[in-house]
């Protein structure tokens, strides 16, 4: 039982990071970070509602901060 929560919790933090990788590549503000780390799962889900992610952005944001 222990183990499945580690997964999952292993996960939650991942998405985390991504929400905030992608919050700063479109607003580069501290403020906005601060909101999209406290608020992240409803940032990430309106990012992909209007389309931020679309068009293969989803794998060019994070590839852009280790070029």
């Amino acid at each position: 039982m222990a183990m499945k929560n580690r997964d999952s919790s292993i996960i939650y933090f991942v998405l985390g990071i991504y929400t905030l990788m992608v919050n700063w590549y479109y607003n580069h503000n501290l403020i906005y970070l601060l909101l999209a780390y406290i608020f992240w799962p409803l940032y990430i889900v309106y990012e992909l509602l209007t389309g931020g992610l679309s068009h293969g952005m989803w794998k060019h944001i994070p590839l852009s901060y280790f070029k």
